[in-house]
């Protein structure tokens, strides 16, 4: 089943398109005080910093005081799936925990492909969606591979329910187009097309070739010849 998942997840990602604007959250991940962090947990694991940082954001917001595990508190024991775990003595640590020893044990992967990446991801939150042949919104929300379905508590799934949180792929998506040392095998991004509207013309900003260009031009002529 996993690797038709990452074969399925490697195809969703080639043909996805975002459907939100995952830009003011992806800038949270990648800001370099972040990354920081990222990095250390990254360096102690091996887990790619990017999926350590979209892990942060579906399990917690990326508040720091929340585990990467289930996004209790790290420094008390956790209470919710998986419990037990903690107390720690900081954040780096609680997720070093959740990583190596926490299911499904990202530490243990070695395939950071795209597909890898992503079927990584989606069994962070469990297989049901695959295995009723449903692209996972904890993967997919925001894009276009997704439309609606969502477990709305263990074991109960609802296809009318549409996930409002944002998916680890189109996060992903965001961060590469923000900082382009996040690189996986088999992604490729092209980076979004500004929607900053060019300033209208004006008596400082004439239009090329206007009427207000040619007046201007007049004044830069006399201004050169005076000095």
């Amino acid at each position: 089943m996993t690797e038709t998942l990452k074969t399925a997840n490697a195809k969703r990602w080639a043909n996805a398109s975002l459907t939100r604007n995952f830009v003011p959250i992806a800038r949270r991940l990648v800001a370099p005080t972040a990354k920081i962090r990222y990095q250390t947990v990254s360096a102690k694991t091996g887990v790619p910093w990017p999926v350590i940082a979209v892990i942060h954001e579906r399990e917690c917001s990326q508040d720091w005081t929340g585990s990467l595990a289930q996004g209790d508190p790290w420094n008390r024991v956790s209470v919710h799936v998986p419990a037990g775990r903690g107390p720690f003595r900081s954040w780096e640590e609680a997720a070093i925990d959740a990583l190596v020893n926490c299911a499904p044990r990202a530490a243990r992967n070695k395939d950071w492909s795209i597909g890898g990446t992503l079927t990584k991801l989606e069994q962070y939150n469990g297989l049901g969606y695959a295995a009723r042949g449903r692209p996972s919104p904890y993967v997919w929300s925001g894009t276009d591979q997704y439309k609606s379905g969502k477990y709305v508590r263990d074991g109960v799934y609802d296809p009318g329910v549409v996930d409002s949180q944002p998916g680890c792929a189109g996060l992903i998506m965001a961060m590469m187009a923000l900082d382009p040392t996040i690189t996986f095998a088999g992604a490729r991004i092209t980076p979004p097309v500004s929607t900053e509207k060019p300033a209208p013309p004006s008596i400082t900003n004439p239009a090329k070739g206007s009427l207000g260009a040619f007046i201007a031009s007049i004044f830069n002529a006399l201004f050169r010849r005076k000095s």
